[in-house]
């Protein structure tokens, strides 16, 4: 395998393209999946799952690659710089951190956040960011995000806890309909027991924070926040007073919220209502 990849085409969807170089690396050592899987240390599912671009390897998964290929990191840098493809400058160093991160804690006032995003949400988010793009570009973007969904499939994903506040679910983002199953998928993912959702409800009054924000943990300890202006993009800060606020602000979030039953409660009801409006639409 060659690292000399051609900048100007880069591959359009990143996962099949490390799947096609995992299959031919398993095709050169002459081992079955299951085999190779041995090898890796990975349960064959994995293996399966990365070898068939349905999700991009893990780094973990890169590095094991080059363990069992004696490669000196050739296989994680190229994942990594897969990882990386298509995102502006400003968001690498959030993507970077999103992938290692032992627990990401994020507030979501005005749209849900990207990792639970269904892809017509996130289609009809995009649109309305981007309203000159084409179709086809907002279709890239959604694909990256979808992408990025990889760091809650995996095996050992980071604890992934949401604070979202009502008016997000209450919200109409495009159709009835695409909430409907955007409510759904958000209720389904609630059941790993790596992602915990608590909806901050109208009846808490003034909210702690009035704009979205993401807390970011390396090996459990509490590391960098992610936040986003409408003119300058995102910015990862690591600044011990900042991460200490923003700690001190998802505490007081999490006591105004409602419980877990309780949120999973609500969505369901709000999803009814969004279900029941579409219904008595002509």
């Amino acid at each position: 395998m060659s690292e000399q990849a051609d900048q100007q085409q880069e591959p359009r969807d990143a996962a099949a393209y490390f799947g096609r170089e995992v299959k031919e690396l398993r095709d050169h050592l002459k081992l079955s999946q299951e085999a190779f899987a041995d090898e890796l240390h990975y349960k064959q599912a994995q293996v399966s799952k990365v070898e068939s671009g349905t999700a991009l390897a893990s780094p973990a998964f890169a590095d094991a690659m080059d363990r069992v290929a004696k490669t000196p990191g050739v296989y994680r840098r190229l994942r990594d710089r897969l990882a990386r493809q298509g995102h502006p400058d400003w968001f690498v160093p959030y993507i970077t951190l999103e992938e290692s991160a032992s627990h990401v804690t994020d507030y979501s006032c005005t749209f849900l956040m990207g990792l639970l995003q269904t892809p017509e949400y996130a289609a009809a988010v995009m649109h309305a960011s981007f309203p000159r793009e084409t179709d086809d570009q907002i279709k890239d973007r959604v694909e990256l995000r979808m992408r990025r969904q990889g760091v809650i499939e995996r095996d050992d994903p980071p604890a992934l806890w949401v604070i979202v506040h009502e008016a997000v679910l209450r919200t109409v983002v495009k159709s009835t309909s695409v909430m409907v199953g955007q409510l759904e998928h958000l209720a389904v993912a609630m059941q790993s027991p790596h992602v915990t959702v608590q909806v901050l409800p109208y009846s808490a009054g003034a909210a702690p924070s009035h704009l979205p924000f993401t807390l970011l943990s390396l090996d459990d300890k509490p590391h960098a926040v992610y936040t986003e202006t409408p003119t300058h993009g995102g910015q990862v800060d690591e600044t011990p007073s900042v991460v200490v606020t923003a700690v001190n602000t998802f505490d007081r979030l999490r006591m105004a919220a409602l419980s877990e039953n309780e949120s999973l409660a609500r969505i369901r009801k709000i999803m009814e209502e969004h279900a029941n409006e579409q219904h008595s639409q002509p």
